[in-house]
């Protein structure tokens, strides 16, 4: 496992300059981005950053949520619910109550599945290894596990193959991020 403190996360303005992110890890190809892992900080409400091509899943990880308006809809983003959509749809968010934080999963769906599950208390979750797959695991709080290895609250480890626990309230975050075949 590839344990990554909070600390280490790289800070900077959103795309659009409306507020902080703080990405945890991304990769790329040739110059194309096919997937992105960050933890947003919203503390008013505006437009969302346009990823042009890309996929996102938002996971509120603190705060009572979002209100979605989009132009084929509104989406509520409430906690722990994860929330697709594209990155090209026009976006602009409303704070339900205040301040919150999501971890956002931005990815290239040609090219990468992804998924986002909410890891209770109720049992372990086994990621087999697959060719192609790998997993990142968010402490949200304490009682998070890799195996025996405990996940600092914050941290988010990167492994192929484990099996996840949480003991943890809030709840902890398991992303899947799986190549497609070409």
């Amino acid at each position: 496992m590839h344990l990554v403190p909070a600390s280490a996360f790289q800070t900077q303005p959103w795309k659009n300059g409306g507020g902080l992110t703080h990405e945890i890890a991304r990769e790329e190809l040739d110059g194309h981005l096919l997937w992105r892992l960050s933890i947003a900080e919203v503390a008013s409400d505006g437009p969302f950053s346009a990823f042009p091509g890309l996929a996102r899943i938002l996971t509120v990880i603190e705060g009572a949520g979002l209100r979605l308006d989009t132009p084929d809809g509104a989406l509520d983003a409430l906690p722990f619910a994860p929330v697709h959509f594209s990155g090209d749809l026009p976006v602009t968010s409303r704070r339900i109550d205040g301040p919150i934080r999501d971890i956002n999963v931005i990815h290239d769906p040609e090219r990468i599945a992804a998924s986002v599950r909410i890891l209770d208390t109720t049992a372990p979750f086994d990621c087999p290894r697959a060719s192609g797959r790998r997993y990142a695991l968010l402490a949200t709080g304490t009682g998070t596990c890799l195996d025996t290895t405990d996940i600092p609250a914050g941290a988010i480890g990167f492994f192929e193959q484990g099996t996840a626990t949480s003991t943890a309230a809030p709840p902890a975050i398991l992303v899947v991020l799986e190549q497609i075949p070409a």
